[in-house]
């Protein structure tokens, strides 16, 4: 039986769990489990990641212990993803099959609200996204905030590119807001298996998912030159290092949604995409997004 590498990272302070979840994600992590309390399970694509990732969590934060483990691949994500619900963020609604709503949740699920959202609807959309390795159930922070954002803007008929699609929620969100054209990007097969899967899930929604690392040139790719939003849910360090990239994407007119970041990260990435304004921003906890568009005088 193949096996996951993986680090046990036993901490009790939950602000801390937070500050290292985000750090982590510049080692290259598959998932994590935190459904224990004072527990994290972090699961790792390559062993090497692994023991990177602990020799530098070991270095960054004290007050912590870590345990270099391998977990049988049981179907451990789907089993300790079993007990999550719908949740709700403005005209949204994004819930694992088993938790399908007929109609809004109301109370039941937790996220937030943006009253300057441009969806007015009774009827929520409703996403159905299963729990797997990628990223995106709607949980997260910075998922919630990225769906805010989206609804911030009018997408009918314009180009979507979602950057790290995970398990596509953001890229399926774009397409049933009315984007004519959304692609879907990942550089992990396992994501965008599972965003191929949960575009079957979602009948009404229409993207093309690219198996796809934008730091290499790809002169085969299909991706179009510019889109009019480009969404990236990444981490503060990788918008920075890709922000170039990013603002070409999204040509001298295009939005980016920008989001993974955390506020003592904002002045930061907001250097790094100096030629361009705040049209809007959300924040959850320490998480932050933001909408930025040319400078208009």
């Amino acid at each position: 039986m193949s096996a996951w590498p993986a680090l046990e990272v036993h901490q009790t302070d939950s602000q801390i769990s937070d500050f290292i979840q985000a750090f982590l994600l510049d080692f290259g992590i598959a998932a994590i489990d935190d459904t224990l309390p004072d527990l994290s399970r972090v699961f790792f694509h390559d062993a090497g990641d692994r023991d990177r990732a602990a020799d530098a969590l070991r270095e960054q934060f004290s007050g912590i212990t870590i345990l270099a483990i391998d977990v049988p691949d049981e179907d451990w994500a789907a089993r300790s993803q079993a007990d999550l619900k719908a949740v709700q963020v403005d005209g949204i609604i994004v819930a694992p099959p088993w938790d399908v709503p007929v109609s809004g949740i109301g109370d039941r699920g937790s996220g937030i609200r943006d009253p300057g959202s441009e969806i007015q609807s009774a009827e929520p959309i409703v996403i159905v996204i299963r729990p797997s390795m990628g990223f995106g159930t709607g949980h997260h922070a910075t998922t919630r905030l990225c769906l805010a954002a989206l609804q911030h803007i009018d997408l009918h008929g314009l180009r979507v590119v979602d950057i790290g699609t995970g398990s596509g929620v953001l890229a399926i969100a774009a397409s049933r807001l009315g984007a004519a054209t959304v692609v879907a990007i990942d550089d992990d097969a396992d994501a965008v298996a599972a965003a191929r899967d949960n575009l079957t899930l979602n009948p009404d929604a229409r993207m093309t998912i690219e198996l796809l690392d934008l730091r290499i040139p790809n002169p085969e790719s299909r991706i179009p030159a510019h889109f009019d939003v480009v969404v990236a849910n990444l981490t503060g360090g990788l918008l920075i290092t890709a922000a170039a990239r990013l603002a070409s994407l999204a040509g001298p007119s295009g939005r980016l949604v920008l989001s993974g970041l955390m506020d003592n990260e904002e002045s930061g990435v907001l250097r790094a995409f100096s030629g361009l304004c705040v049209e809007w921003r959300g924040q959850e906890d320490e998480w932050v997004c933001l909408e930025l568009s040319p400078n208009r005088k």
